[in-house]
């Protein structure tokens, strides 16, 4: 590491994950430019809509601490909506769908923790190619026609608040204090941060690595079954396309919070402010009126800055 960077303000700045600097900015811009969308109110309905994304990345980072990656999230949306709002299950109670996208969730989750874990299959491969044929069986079964709409409950539940917050940012904030607590407070959690830190090591110091991988892919699934509800009632239709973007999306998130590929430096809430910064930007480019194009090259744009980021302060002399 160059000379520069070795004194201790630069050496603590470069510790903070950038989604914390991204979100500071976009506050910034915000406030300078339009203060009236810092209402509480208005960005409680900006924020809601990152909900199901939020929920997402829990899940993406667990399995990243691993030093792994899940591309399947985005497949296990669109089978859940599909399943949802098919009428496959027209009597069904609110509490069959809750049960049904965990078991779904779940199911999936231990299919790639399995691929990952004990097969050493590679993450990307198993999951991506998971979420393609999920894809693909949602696709054949509406015959590529979405197949209708979500039970009036599900968006009636999406829409309440308590107070001035929506309630599926209290839900997604609910669920990030309690993957915060479950891995800085249990015995798994401090076999992730040692299979994350150092697999071999954490091998022969008697963690079970295998075991480790294959849950927090399940774990991760089971938090995709959580998040295609919440996207589900977000929507209140059914679709052939939604939630395809979200694993991405969940990838570059954490990323941009401070956890990369065994490294967990930004713990939860890195990757929660992340996620904010993705809703703020949001913000920031519709006010400006900047097309979707425009977001995306933004978006693209702020994960590649985190990547630099992360290579100079990894970079050795």
């Amino acid at each position: 590491m160059s000379d520069a960077l070795k004194t201790p303000v630069i050496r603590t700045l470069l510790r903070v994950p950038p989604a914390y600097y991204v979100f500071t900015l976009l506050l910034i811009i915000l406030f300078v430019t339009r203060p009236q969308m810092l209402d509480f109110n208005v960005m409680g309905t900006f924020v809601r809509q990152v909900a199901p994304l939020g929920v997402l990345v829990l899940g993406q980072l667990l399995v990243m601490r691993v030093k792994s990656i899940d591309l399947s999230g985005g497949g296990i949306i669109l089978l859940v909506n599909y399943f949802i709002s098919s009428g496959t299950f027209p009597d069904a109670s609110p509490g069959f769908f809750v049960v049904l996208s965990l078991a779904i969730g779940t199911a999936i989750g231990f299919l790639n923790g399995w691929m990952v874990g004990r097969r050493r299959v590679s993450a990307v491969i198993v999951t991506l190619a998971v979420s393609i044929v999920l894809v693909g069986l949602v696709q054949y079964l509406a015959s590529g026609k979405p197949p209708g709409d979500v039970p009036r409950y599900f968006n009636e539940i999406y829409n309440t608040r308590l107070g001035p917050i929506p309630s599926p940012v209290i839900f997604w904030f609910i669920l990030t204090l309690v993957m915060s607590a479950f891995l800085g407070l249990t015995v798994f959690g401090r076999y992730v941060a040692s299979v994350g830190e150092n697999t071999q090591a954490a091998h022969f110091s008697g963690v079970p690595v295998e075991r480790t991988v294959i849950v927090a892919h399940t774990l991760a699934g089971l938090i995709a079954g959580i998040a295609a509800l919440v996207q589900t009632a977000s929507i209140a239709v059914g679709s052939v396309r939604v939630g395809l973007d979200l694993p991405i999306l969940a990838v570059a998130a954490t990323i941009l919070g401070g956890v990369v590929f065994g490294r967990g430096e930004g713990g939860v809430w890195g990757p929660f402010f992340g996620v904010l910064s993705f809703a703020l930007l949001f913000v920031v480019m519709t006010t400006q009126g900047v097309s979707d194009a425009g977001r995306l090259i933004a978006q693209g744009m702020i994960i590649l800055l985190a990547a630099i980021f992360y290579g100079v302060r990894s970079s050795k002399p």
